[in-house]
């Protein structure tokens, strides 16, 4: 459940899709230590979870479910991810593979059934996942990770106190995003809101956080999420479950031949 939502967060990215530090704490952070914490926390090793996503398109265009599995492998200098629809029947085993070395662009493949592969290039990165309102490039970039961080405020966030955390790039950050701003419980060090922004301060994404709980470690977790772009019409809701960390993967396990098998 942590790995996927924490990228969405970086949700949650875990990201992702998610974003949790073991403990509370007695003074709050500052911004850097704050930021450092976080990052740090995005970079769990290996895991496994299972995804139900939940797509409602824009102008009447309907309502897509889907329950995907995703496999992570997170560390300071590298991020591997691969996402596989387990369901519905007619698009099991549609599947991607993101790759992002520290400071170096994502690349990644995308696979449809039986054979067709595909790069993840410059511009597709910016796509929807799976057509939804989540991006590619959302899923394996760690804000918290970037030059710049500053505390902007505070604000309560149903019902919870937050710290304002706003997180810009340096030069070294490759990143379509112009800064991000993450509404952090510092009691349980749980994202409740992101906010990202392109060019001149243009909201872009804004994600909240529905639900907390514990992972399979034993760590306070933001694990159901609402996404929404704002000037469209579309949301994505995203719920982690089943969630297994210390896994153990082979060499080719993120390789694009991976993609071909669904385990």
């Amino acid at each position: 459940m942590k790995s996927l939502l924490r990228s969405i967060l970086h949700a949650l990215p875990a990201a992702a899709l998610l974003v949790a530090v073991a403990g509370a704490q007695d003074a709050t952070p500052s911004p850097r230590e704050l930021a450092a914490q976080l990052s740090s926390s995005i970079q769990d090793g290996s895991s496994v979870l299972r995804v139900k996503m939940e797509i409602n398109a824009a102008s009447g265009g309907g309502k897509t479910v889907l329950q995907i599995q995703v496999k992570s492998l997170r560390s300071k200098n590298s991020t591997d991810l691969i996402y596989q629809i387990l369901w519905p029947k007619e698009r099991k085993g549609e599947s991607f593979l993101l790759h992002k070395s520290a400071g170096r662009a994502p690349s990644g493949t995308l696979f449809t059934p039986p054979a067709a592969m595909l790069p993840v290039t410059a511009a597709k990165i910016k796509d929807g996942v799976f057509s939804s309102d989540l991006a590619y490039e959302d899923l394996v970039e760690n804000f918290f990770a970037w030059e710049k961080q500053a505390s902007v405020g505070s604000e309560v966030i149903n019902r919870v106190p937050c710290q304002i955390l706003e997180s810009k790039p340096g030069k070294g950050d490759d990143t379509g995003y112009s800064q991000v701003r993450s509404w952090i419980d510092t009691k349980l060090m749980v994202t409740m809101r992101v906010e990202k922004y392109k060019g001149a301060g243009k909201l872009a994404k804004r994600i909240d956080t529905t639900r907390v709980s514990k992972d399979d470690t034993g760590k306070w977790i933001g694990s159901s999420f609402s996404l929404q772009r704002p000037g469209q019409n579309s949301t994505t809701a995203i719920e982690g479950s089943n969630s297994k960390h210390g896994m153990t993967f082979s060499a080719t396990d993120f390789t694009p031949e991976a993609l071909r098998t669904l385990k």
